[in-house]
């Protein structure tokens, strides 16, 4: 029996005329035979006769629990945890005498008594090490590598072979969602349990009261200033409850910068024959699309190719791509930010522009990695629409804000494909109206 490392591939033919690929990444093994691609199930759950033949009938039976491979079944969609959500806040409560704490930026993962389930519902696999000793009672919190690692730790808690790279991790408990209780009377109850369980890998979260609001923003800025996301404030003496809830409020700073529009993405929809975003460069070269902010107006009339924007976002992508970008304004009183070549109309580009291949920097991450999260709201509904890239499958998640909504995957030949299939399911949704915004917590 051989294996395949991390992000390694192989040709294996089967009995079409052109090899079969098959693919390790981070633990999930795919194909591209239309056996593994016509699985109704998740993706870490497939497997086929190409991957058995590989890894052999034993080693996929532990890691899918199927002795046979699988056929084409309808599968219901995964159901979510019932996770208590943040709002943001919008500087309009005073914060005075609640809860404070760092917002980790890792893997939020709801503890249900035997196993982690990611906020999508899909079982996060632990070793039996690190979960040893763990109440049979929920508890939610996030498993954690360290500030500016979210991807690190997306990649090691994805893995399905319970691997010695867990070690890295902690989960960091912040609630226990089964304790009728206020919250100051959870968070005793975490620090006291916890604490008798004496797990490396298991602590609680530390919070502190909130002063004032200028110990709000010193805070804010110390984590900041640590590579940390922000703050997560919560009410005192409230209750957990399942859903978006005003008593746990989420504090980042958002950051301005400015670049040059090399190229006008057409849009698609209720867009259609206007602007749908617009392809801007920073000062260090790194492209990507700006497709919300704009009125009605502006995308009738967008910003000329090599005008200065200023665009608002949250932070960094690891590849120093803008997170949440939105346009702000047409900067009137600078120049170009670019390079030389960047101030003018790029060669081959035009003012309606389809759609253009993702780049590597731009790529689309998986569900539980953030995705691309969008929402839609016309006085009658709230929905909500995301899009996920794993590999050489494109997952959608939709359905009424709120829910868990409904799962589809689709599986292509190659990523290449994935991620354009994936960008061309993006300009139809905004096309239709709907805003990209921050994917909740």
């Amino acid at each position: 029996m051989s294996d395949l490392a991390d992000g390694e591939s192989i040709e294996i033919q089967g009995s079409a005329r052109k090899p079969y690929i098959v693919k390790n990444t981070g633990g999930v093994y795919s194909c591209t035979c239309p056996a593994w691609r016509n699985q109704s199930l998740a993706i870490e759950q497939r497997t086929c006769k190409h991957i058995r033949k590989l890894r052999g009938d034993e080693a996929e039976t532990k890691r899918v629990g199927n002795a046979v491979p699988l056929q084409k079944v309808s599968a219901a969609p995964t159901e979510g945890p019932p996770l208590l959500l943040a709002h943001r806040w919008e500087n309009d409560l005073d914060l005075t005498d609640w809860w404070m704490s760092e917002k980790l930026d890792g893997v939020r993962a709801y503890w249900d008594g035997r196993r982690f389930r990611s906020r999508l519902g899909n079982e996060l696999h632990a070793p039996d090490w690190f979960v040893q000793g763990l109440p049979e009672s929920p508890l939610d919190g996030e498993l954690w590598l360290d500030r500016k690692a979210f991807q690190r730790t997306v990649s090691i808690v994805r893995r399905q072979d319970k691997g010695p790279e867990w070690q890295q991790v902690r989960y960091v408990v912040f609630d226990a969602p089964a304790l009728e209780a206020p919250f100051e009377t959870r968070l005793e109850f975490l620090e006291d349990s916890l604490r008798k369980l004496a797990s490396q890998f298991i602590l609680p979260l530390e919070h502190q009261r909130c002063r004032s609001l200028d110990h709000l923003r010193e805070e804010l800025a110390r984590v900041e200033s640590l590579g940390g996301e922000g703050l997560m404030l919560r009410q005192p003496a409230s209750r957990y409850e399942a859903g978006r809830s005003n008593t746990l409020l989420k504090v980042k700073t958002f950051h301005d910068e400015d670049a040059v529009v090399v190229e006008h993405a057409g849009g698609k929809g209720r867009h259609k024959g206007r602007l749908g975003a617009l392809v801007v460069r920073l000062k260090d070269g790194t492209e990507f699309s700006v497709g919300t902010g704009f009125t009605d107006r502006q995308r009738d009339n967008p910003p000329a190719i090599g005008s200065t924007i200023t665009f608002r976002y949250q932070e960094l992508s690891d590849a120093g791509v803008p997170r949440f970008p939105s346009f702000v304004r047409v900067r009137t009183d600078a120049g170009a930010v670019g390079t030389p070549a960047a101030t003018g109309k790029r060669k081959g580009s035009r003012s309606t522009a389809a759609h253009r291949t993702p780049t590597a920097a731009a790529a689309i991450p998986d569900a539980d990695a953030g995705g691309r999260y969008f929402e839609f709201s016309d006085g009658k509904s709230s929905k909500f629409w995301e899009v996920a890239v794993a590999g050489t499958t494109v997952t959608v998640r939709f359905g009424r804000i709120g829910t868990a909504g409904q799962t589809k995957p689709k599986t292509f030949d190659d990523e290449s494909s994935a991620h354009r299939h994936a960008s061309k399911l993006i300009d139809e949704k905004t096309g239709k109206g709907y805003r990209e915004t921050e994917r909740p917590e």
